[in-house]
């Protein structure tokens, strides 16, 4: 009994300190199977990344292929249409440049007929003009053809006679005497100046074809009496007496027409030498 109380008791201690060894070591093992698993589990992880790395790699390898086939078979297709729109284009701008050779050489056929016809229109004016000329000629020959000199009724050799107003211009173009036209009514109170002289109707039968004139000339009045038409009614006028001649040519029953011829150098009008 006294054996066993005085036999020592276990050291704690020497117990604990086994035990600590294998605790750690148990850890140490958790630890490195945890830390294998997790490299394997990475490693599978890694391995899976590469393949779909390598997958995704084809897949846009393929697909970088396929843009560019689409591209070339694109280009070439873009390539044949703008050949093909640049043939037709070409094609239609050369039917419009014979269309427009063709319109603008209509048009200047055109043209060419239209100065044809224009100068055809021009010859037969030139034409019917000189016809016109020729026929006024031959009428300003029969006119010239049918003045006349005669006779006044002072008995003395007469100038061309002007029967009608048409004669009475040729022969103040030919200008080898002054003219002066007149009407004279016979109703007027007061002598017309003519000239240098002054005119006054007094009496005038259409059906006789006769006429009375009064002639104030050099503050003298000469009485004209019973004259005819067309017959050169002569009196002399001015200090050098220059032969004056006046016809009557178109007879009414209250006026007359006619003209009155003075020499060239005889005195002019008044009103002539002012301007």
């Amino acid at each position: 009994m006294i054996d066993e109380i005085q036999q020592p008791a276990a050291d704690p201690v020497s117990g604990g300190s086994n035990l600590l060894p294998k605790v750690l070591l148990a850890v140490l093992s958790v630890y490195i199977l945890i830390s294998g698993y997790l490299l394997f589990s990475m490693n599978q992880q890694l391995t899976a990344l590469r393949q779909k790395q390598q997958l995704s790699e084809s897949d846009l390898r393929q697909q970088l292929a396929a843009v560019r086939s689409d591209a070339k078979a694109n280009a070439t297709a873009l390539a044949g249409q703008t050949q093909k729109q640049l043939e037709v284009r070409a094609a239609g701008l050369r039917r419009e440049q014979r269309e427009a050779e063709a319109r603008i050489a209509q048009q200047e056929q055109q043209r060419i007929t239209a100065v044809t016809g224009e100068v055809a229109g021009v010859k037969t004016d030139v034409g019917a003009v000189r016809t016109d000329v020729a026929s006024a000629r031959a009428d300003l020959e029969a006119t010239r053809a049918k003045l006349e000199r005669t006779i006044g009724d002072l008995g003395l050799q007469s100038g061309l006679i002007a029967r009608t107003r048409d004669e009475l211009d040729i022969l103040k173009h030919k200008g080898d005497r002054n003219y002066y036209d007149f009407t004279l009514a016979k109703n007027a109170k007061h002598p017309v100046p003519v000239g240098t002289i002054s005119l006054q109707l007094k009496k005038a039968d259409a059906k006789k074809g006769k006429y009375t004139m009064s002639v104030l000339a050099d503050d003298k009045t000469i009485e004209k009496k019973d004259r005819s038409l067309n017959e050169p009614v002569q009196f002399y006028s001015g200090k050098d007496h220059y032969l004056f001649e006046l016809v009557v040519f178109t007879m009414d029953k209250d006026k007359v027409t006619g003209y009155l011829s003075t020499p060239k150098v005889a005195p002019a009008p008044a009103e002539l030498r002012a301007q």
